[in-house]
């Protein structure tokens, strides 16, 4: 199994940036996907981005050109830069790992965007 912390959430003021992170520890592989998913209060979770550990990326349209992920794989870590926040980014935020089978999920961290 694959265990994944988050990292670097909280209160921010609109207009202004985030960081997250999420380490992978376990049963890592080498080709994987990791990335980030969002929950708002009453809504589905939906992605954010992901980055497969060649470097392919996808994003989700509503933060094209506001964030930017980006992954270590020596130390099994993927970031998340999130900048021009609005006050619809606020949700909990879930790291992701996909590879072989396995689909595992961070705890969250929450991101609160005030306007």
């Amino acid at each position: 199994q694959v265990q994944l912390v988050e990292s670097g959430g909280g209160l921010v003021q609109a207009g202004g940036s985030l960081r997250l992170s999420c380490a992978a520890s376990g049963s890592i592989v080498s080709y994987n996907t990791m990335g980030w998913y969002r929950q708002a209060p009453g809504k589905q979770r939906e992605l954010v981005a992901l980055m497969t550990s060649g470097g392919n990326t996808n994003y989700a349209d509503s933060v094209k050109g506001r964030c930017t992920i980006s992954r270590d794989n020596a130390k099994y870590t993927v970031s998340l830069q999130m900048n021009s926040l609005k006050p619809e980014d606020t949700a909990v935020y879930y790291c992701r790992y996909l590879a072989a089978g396995v689909d595992s999920w961070g705890k969250g961290t929450l991101v609160t965007v005030s306007s």
